[in-house]
């Protein structure tokens, strides 16, 4: 019996059981009760250790290639999407990262329940591999610079609105005082999970549903 695989759908199955929401949008730790969330944690602890490419910088780069899902995450930032202005409810979360270019994109889709507005936020960054000294990569960890803020309405009342489509962008904040890293803790064709350097949890399934236009 293939035990990483047996586990993996163990995972897929307890990720997709919390799912909540119509659309499929990530699920965080705030919308679950505590003793699932442990199950999950616990859960990813199991897979993480049993990572087909325990060096992801290394030798499985090119696996980060491409559209990324977010499914579940602990992370602060995730979680205060729950409380956007205006009455503003946020959808799918998709990461689009081109491994050549040391780059990516965070695009993070909003809609009035009432279908009045819809848009999305978008937040361009690059980032580096980690290395502890000019000879020794750290094979998992990457370095993070945001760059840019794009803020785009696409629709008001079923209408197009290209002249707002982005209203704004602006410079991107990095966290004061710290650089922020991420550790790619597992990585396939199809699942990644990665952990922040707060120990926040990401977990994101590869993705073919994202508008080319976006991509």
């Amino acid at each position: 019996m293939n035990t990483q695989l047996t586990l993996k759908e163990q995972f897929l199955a307890k990720l997709d059981k919390i799912q909540k929401h119509s659309d499929a949008s990530h699920v965080t730790n705030l919308e679950i009760d505590e003793n699932t969330a442990t199950e999950i944690e616990q859960l990813t602890k199991e897979l993480e250790s049993i990572n087909p490419n325990p060096k992801p910088l290394l030798n499985a780069i090119s696996l980060l290639n491409g559209t990324w899902l977010l499914k579940y995450s602990t992370a602060r930032e995730i979680r205060a999407l729950a409380s956007l202005p205006l009455g503003l409810k946020v959808g799918k979360v998709y990461q689009v990262i081109n491994v050549a270019n040391k780059s990516f994109f965070n695009i993070a889709f909003v809609q009035h329940p009432l279908r009045i507005i819809s848009g999305f936020v978008k937040v361009a960054a690059s980032f580096e591999p980690v290395q502890e000294d000019l000879s020794n990569l750290l094979d998992k960890r990457i370095q993070v610079n945001f760059e840019k803020r794009y803020l785009s309405i696409e629709k008001i009342l079923g209408i197009n609105t290209p002249q707002l489509n982005p209203f704004k962008v602006v410079p991107a904040s990095n966290p004061k005082g710290r650089v922020p890293s991420l550790d790619i803790t597992y990585l396939d064709e199809t699942l990644r999970i990665g952990r922040g350097g707060d120990g926040s949890l990401f977990i994101l399934t590869k993705s073919q549903d994202l508008p080319d236009k976006f991509r």
